[in-house]
């Protein structure tokens, strides 16, 4: 069976968590190692997954104490500190989401089957009111799809040993420079596609995505995440991020993101112009359009 080395994030994640463990460890044909990075709760989360561990030697829960600050901090610090080296590949987890039993089987079966280095699919949100919705992300990739957005929720990643082992290598000498980029799913995927590694984005939905009002990143459904992520693109964040990223991922001195990566009006338009290649869903092709004329116009560029 393949193992799999899966890393799991953790903050005040108490009330879910257990759950989301057994269904990791209920995943089929597959030999699972658990690594758990706990930021410093409030809710006993770090002493619920001593317990655990103590019960099951397959979980490995790393040194407590540290405060990230969020989900993207916690991640690098699984990254860097995880030996890999062992595991066929690597998936991530987060704390309050229930995994299908076939979910990392399957993602096995189609990197092996594709020759890919990199797995990640839909989701299925789900509220407590007991409402759902698929969150369909497996549109084809385009060709700077990657600068602008994640290829699905983290959750769903699955990466080769050799790939781990390169993004690994990558942050422990980049450590500083990647505190700035804050959301690790994005920067990942980017790393990936950017030195020539393949990404399948599997039409699959093997995870029940939690949605409560502690997400730190959940759908971007209603209202309230339209004007949320509105914000941060009126703000310029999205922007500077993403020319974070490309540097991160060292693709910055391409012609096509040095003529956008210093805010300038003429660049922004010509990226708006470029939209077809920066989003894989049509709706949000247009979105990206719009953003970047609302951009050129206010002038704003958030560092």
């Amino acid at each position: 069976m393949p193992s799999i080395a899966v890393i799991l994030a953790a903050y005040n994640g108490r009330r879910w968590i257990q759950e989301q463990i057994e269904s990791i460890f209920a995943q089929s044909d597959v030999d699972v190692t658990l690594f758990v990075s706990v930021d410093v709760s409030a809710d006993g989360t770090e002493a619920l997954v001593e317990r655990m561990a103590a019960a099951d030697s397959r979980i490995v829960v790393l040194p407590h104490g540290q405060r990230f600050g969020g989900a993207a901090p916690n991640f690098y610090r699984l990254v860097r500190d995880v030996d890999f080296a062992a595991f066929d590949y690597v998936a991530l987890a987060d704390q309050d989401d229930i995994w299908l039993r076939d979910k990392l089987s399957r993602a096995c079966h189609v990197l092996a089957a594709a020759g890919a280095d990199a797995y990640s699919s839909n989701a299925t949100a789900f509220w407590p009111d007991g409402r759902q919705m698929l969150i369909k992300k497996s549109q084809p990739q385009v060709k700077w799809d990657f600068l602008f957005e994640a290829a699905g929720p983290g959750c769903t990643y699955v990466l080769s040993r050799k790939l781990a082992l390169e993004i690994q290598q990558h942050l422990r000498c980049k450590w500083d420079e990647v505190q700035s980029i804050g959301l690790h799913d994005w920067l990942f995927y980017a790393y990936a596609r950017a030195h020539g590694y393949r990404w399948v984005i599997d039409d699959f939905s093997g995870i029940q995505y939690r949605q409560h009002a502690h997400n730190q990143v959940g759908v971007n459904a209603g209202l309230k995440a339209f004007l949320h992520r509105f914000a941060k693109i009126a703000n310029g964040w999205g922007l500077t991020q993403a020319a974070k990223i490309a540097h991160m991922a060292g693709v910055a001195g391409d012609p096509f993101i040095s003529r956008w990566a210093n805010g300038s009006r003429a660049g922004l338009l010509c990226l708006g112009l470029h939209c077809y290649q920066c989003r894989r869903r049509f709706r949000d092709q247009v979105f990206f359009l719009l953003s970047c004329v609302l951009l050129s116009v206010l002038g704003k560029r958030k560092q």
